[in-house]
């Protein structure tokens, strides 16, 4: 299934998309795609229910994050190896934590703000993992029986506050906007191989990122096992999981976004994203 959210911010209505491409309110069987609801009893709920004799919501309304309020939006840093490489970084032996906060989610095709000041916003396409259930101790083998689904996400990085600045990445991760997900969540069922999907991302309709998760350091579910060793994951959580090459910080001369370019993220099967840099 593709979930998603449409409406105005604030005030979207679940919704799943048909057979047919028409996006189905489902609002009279779940309230709204938050923790609440994201598990697997929702889903095989969903999957039983008459979904054509649903209303439809207008396809032309703004999409909002495929999922809301979840309790953790946790990432994993330089997990591709062609992308550290990239950066001048070691390939790390063990997955890089870090945290977004969950104020920075939006709509996929939401604009994504520049402030007066920032001089390094930059870009990354990333596979975002959606958990089910409570995840606690896990081995790899495990894994899949908590993962609810996956959606594209965008990890807007800004590089002088991740990275120049002291104290952790948290910083320049975290901003109003810097977290567009979506436009679907999609539950696994529908990935044949999470482990061999297409991605890309275009500024201005250039190419910068093309890459697959099959070159991933670290896949879905040693990711998975291996947080739920540090800390417990809860229903709804998201995980974002690392970008291949081809992001500005890593360009020689490096390039950062400015107020007025576009972005344009696909993941394969996962939708894509298309949104505006605007200045604050």
């Amino acid at each position: 299934m593709k979930l998603l959210r449409v409406g105005n911010k604030g005030n979207e209505k679940p919704g799943v998309l048909d057979e047919d491409g028409k996006i189905r309110d489902i609002s009279s069987h779940v309230k709204d795609l938050n923790p609440d609801h994201l598990n697997f009893e929702t889903i095989t709920k969903l999957q039983s229910a008459d979904l054509s004799s649903l209303p439809e919501l207008s396809a032309s309304d703004r999409i909002g994050s495929c999922i809301t309020k979840p309790g953790k939006f946790v990432a994993i840093g330089l997990n591709y190896s062609d992308h550290a490489a990239e950066t001048g970084a070691d390939v790390p032996s063990e997955p890089i934590v870090f945290m977004k906060a969950t104020s920075c989610i939006v709509g996929p095709n939401d604009d994504v703000e520049i402030v007066s000041g920032s001089k390094k916003l930059d870009w990354e396409v990333e596979l975002g993992i959606i958990i089910g259930k409570e995840t606690k101790h896990i081995s790899e083998s495990q894994a899949q029986d908590h993962i609810l689904g996956y959606c594209l996400v965008n990890d807007v990085s800004e590089r002088e506050w991740q990275i120049e600045k002291m104290g952790q990445w948290v910083k320049g991760k975290s901003h109003d906007t810097y977290g567009p997900i979506g436009p679907y969540f999609v539950t696994k069922d529908e990935i044949a191989d999470v482990n061999n999907l297409k991605m890309s991302l275009d500024v201005n309709g250039k190419r910068m990122q093309t890459g697959n998760t099959s070159t991933m350091i670290f896949n879905v579910d040693v990711i998975v096992s291996y947080l739920s060793k540090y800390m417990s994951l809860q229903a709804g959580d998201i995980i974002t999981t690392g970008t291949p090459p081809g992001v500005g910080m890593g360009m020689k001369p490096q390039q950062f976004l400015k107020a007025g370019d576009t972005m344009k993220l696909s993941i394969e099967n996962l939708g894509e994203q298309n949104s505006k840099v605007v200045a604050l």
